[in-house]
């Protein structure tokens, strides 16, 4: 059984998501406010963060960043939120968010990319040897990057789409198939969301960016 944190201040929409996920066999627990959800990360680390933009106690924005700055935590967040617009949820990736979903919502969506998210977190692969490409190297055991020797810290979304493009080394991988392979769905118009990790991704590679090629019209590929 997963735990699911939602924070969220709206009393009906954080029970309507809570008796979806524990219908689905999920552990839940609500916090209305950053300053409630902080404590409870910190009394029992969660498997999933499902967390609303607009809180009493300021954005939940905050929250993402403290959870992807605290040491020795990978938790996967998803973003519910009325805020809709494309620099909405660009900032929300730019914060290290997994998935973003705009308010009025399906339930069975919330549910099923839900199911998605925690079962790529939990999916154990076999031990893999590391990669090294010039200068960069990946450890899939680890999900350890470094460049040019330097470490650098990705969200598990962020390392999986690296290891995925390198997987297919050579070849064009459209951003359904990164959308299927990745995040596990391919839901109509999420294909921005490979845009906006794939940026992300660049930009903490830093040296190593121009590896991963665009397709125009296409996707993405990394370099053979």
């Amino acid at each position: 059984m997963s735990y699911i944190l939602i924070v969220e201040d709206e009393e009906d929409i954080a029970r309507l998501v809570a008796r979806t996920l524990e219908k689905n066999g999920h552990k839940t627990r609500i916090a209305p406010t950053l300053a409630k959800a902080q404590e409870l990360i910190e009394q029992e680390t969660p498997e999933l963060v499902v967390l609303d933009l607009m809180l009493p106690d300021g954005d939940g924005l905050e929250l993402c960043k403290y959870i992807r700055f605290k040491e020795q935590t990978e938790i996967p967040v998803m973003i519910l939120t009325a805020k809709g617009e494309e620099i909405d949820r660009i900032l929300g990736f730019e914060m290290g968010a997994d998935d973003y979903i705009v308010k009025p919502f399906s339930p069975k969506e919330l549910a099923l990319r839900v199911k998605a998210i925690l079962k790529r977190v939990k999916q154990i692969e076999p031990p893999s040897s590391a990669i090294n490409i010039g200068p960069l190297n990946i450890d899939p055991n680890s999900m350890k990057v470094k460049v040019e020797g330097k470490d650098v810290r990705l969200t598990r979304t962020e390392f999986n789409l690296l290891l995925t493009l390198i997987k297919a080394r050579g070849k064009v991988l459209t951003r359904e198939i990164l959308l299927e392979k990745v995040w596990g769905y391919t839901f109509e118009g999420y294909a921005r969301t490979v845009d906006t990790h794939v940026r992300r991704l660049r930009k903490k590679l830093g040296p190593c960016a121009e590896m991963i090629e665009t397709v125009w019209g296409i996707g993405y590929r990394f370099k053979d």
